[in-house]
């Protein structure tokens, strides 16, 4: 047993709704997953993160758990769910699952229960408000899916808090029952074999119980915000300190299994390092990740100072970095200015995100090179994207379907009508064509991915940047040298020393001067 096999760790994210259909439904699910795992094994990760597989009404797609404790008959039974964690395991990789605690979803039996009366056993289960006198919400805390974050429910003459849409009302983790029916859920799955959890929201389980109101977003705009969310600072209605108590009686559930993990997912813009330098000091998370990489930012000023801030201001903690999940542009289409090809600036992203110091996320279909997928409004199923389009598009266009088939229908995603579509673009970067060509995409994040595994130092040494102008960033980590151009235009540097090249893409290092192409990149043992 490895208690810190998380350390410097590769997870791959697999989106069950997309990644592989079994039944010709249209729908990914577990079989599905199990029957594609060895492929994920060859990849070289650690462990698999699944998204929500619980029993929900889907309307925002599994994040509105109404069962907990249960499987969604979409994505198959727990008897499935069972198959894909002894074969993830035969195979080496470790599993980790989402965990939704913030919110239920309004079909859950909790909330039904605690609607229905002010004084019944599950009341305060969740976060109810009287109204103000002129019958208006009883602050003016906004859902990030836009609007109030209130609700009016005649059954009990009160508002109900949800952060996100409102068939997602809050619990109410100021009640230390809810706090021991969370852990007891954890302790569910934890018993079923899974080897951790990644926890949604994680820095919005507590509310200020004063109710008091958020602030404006000090930061100057030149408009409005599309989301009137996003004209706040969130002083209250998020990033309690009582959260803190909450992740430690979590961190010593886990304890007591051994070597399960945590990773939390920090929704903040305001000081999101900050936050994630908290959460994983003083025995509480394992890892966190934000959003500060999965942003319309790249340059090397902006990696170096965010790698280093971390380090800086949290020396004790621990982040899980990433570039694209399931909720935002993926970064191939999002970074595309930088590119000289997409083939070029996908390897480069790989080998930049998996040099990087911390545990890394890896999100299905990222090692292929794969795109954001155009989807017109017909085609979004996205609430938030048919809320905000066309200033937001949404999030289904990093959601459609795995493509593991170019010719094949549906790229062999489903023999059925898939949930999202898939099209020519995404075809050209189905994995069969990944195959028996001279160093592909995926060829190298395996390469990459091998090496890390290796290497120590690119696991677990801490990161020494080297002074290097634009647009190239440079690191030493022990005893490996990792340069990476940025640009889609041949830079150099005068770089004194040589060394043994260990996997790179158009990089020439003699005579003092490095020398790199379009997109490219040298990981060296220095001498």
């Amino acid at each position: 047993m490895d208690r810190d096999w998380w350390r410097g760790s590769v997870t791959y994210q697999i989106y069950p709704r997309s990644f592989q259909d079994s039944n010709g439904d249209g729908i990914g699910d577990l079989p599905g997953i199990t029957r594609r795992l060895p492929l994920i094994a060859d990849l070289g990760v650690d462990a698999v993160w699944l998204s929500p597989v619980f029993r929900s009404p889907m309307v925002d797609m599994g994040y509105d758990v109404s069962d907990h404790r249960d499987i969604d008959p979409v994505f198959g039974t727990l008897r499935d769910f069972d198959a894909m964690v002894t074969e993830a395991h035969r195979l080496g990789l470790r599993v980790i699952i989402d965990q939704v605690l913030n919110h239920t979803s309004v079909e859950h039996p909790l909330f039904r229960e605690s609607r229905q009366s002010r004084d019944n056993p599950r009341a305060d289960w969740y976060v109810w408000a009287d109204p103000r006198p002129d019958g208006t919400p009883p602050n003016n805390w906004q859902s990030v899916f836009g609007g109030p974050a209130w609700e009016w429910d005649a059954r009990r003459f009160q508002y109900y808090f949800h952060n996100f849409m409102v068939a997602q009302p809050d619990l109410n983790f100021h009640n230390p029952e809810v706090q021991d029916w969370a852990l007891d859920t954890l302790r569910f799955w934890l018993d079923r074999g899974v080897d951790g959890f990644r926890f949604d929201t994680v820095n919005f389980f507590f509310h200020d119980s004063a109710l008091r109101d958020d602030a404006a977003d000090p930061r100057r705009k030149p408009r409005p915000a599309f989301k009137t969310y996003d004209m706040q600072y969130h002083l209250f209605s998020k990033n309690q300190p009582e959260n803190l108590p909450f992740l430690h009686r979590i961190r010593t559930l886990l304890d007591s299994y051994g070597a399960a993990v945590s990773v939390g997912e920090v929704g903040e813009s305001h000081h999101p390092i900050e936050m994630m330098g908290e959460y994983t000091s003083g025995n509480r998370l394992h890892m966190a990740y934000s959003f500060e990489m999965m942003e319309d930012r790249f340059s090397a000023a902006f990696f170096r100072d965010t790698l280093a801030r971390f380090r800086r201001l949290a020396p004790e903690g621990w982040p899980c970095w990433a570039f694209s999940n399931h909720d935002v542009p993926r970064h191939a289409t999002r970074w595309a200015q930088h590119a000289a090809d997409p083939d070029r600036f996908a390897k480069l992203c790989a080998m930049l995100l998996l040099s990087f110091e911390g545990s890394i996320c890896l999100y299905q279909g990222e090692e292929l090179g794969q795109t954001q997928t155009d989807l017109s409004l017909d085609e979004v199923i996205d609430p938030q994207g048919r809320a905000f389009w066309p200033e937001d598009k949404g999030r289904d266009g990093c959601r459609t379907p795995m493509v593991w088939e170019s010719r094949a229908p549906h790229g062999g995603f489903t023999t059925g009508t898939p949930w999202l579509p898939v099209k020519d673009p995404q075809r050209d970067h189905a994995m069969d064509l990944q195959f028996d060509v001279p160093v592909s995409v995926r060829d190298t994040y395996k390469a990459m991915l091998t090496l890390r595994h290796n290497e120590p130092a690119l696991r677990t040494a801490p990161t020494q940047f080297l002074d290097t102008p634009e647009p190239v960033l440079a690191f030493r980590r022990g005893d490996l040298l990792c340069a990476f151009n940025l640009s889609p235009e041949r830079a150099g540097l005068d770089l004194r020393g040589s060394g043994q090249p260990l996997l790179s893409q158009d990089a020439d290092w003699t005579g003092g001067t490095l020398t790199l192409g379009p997109n490219g990149t040298l990981i060296a043992r220095a001498s």
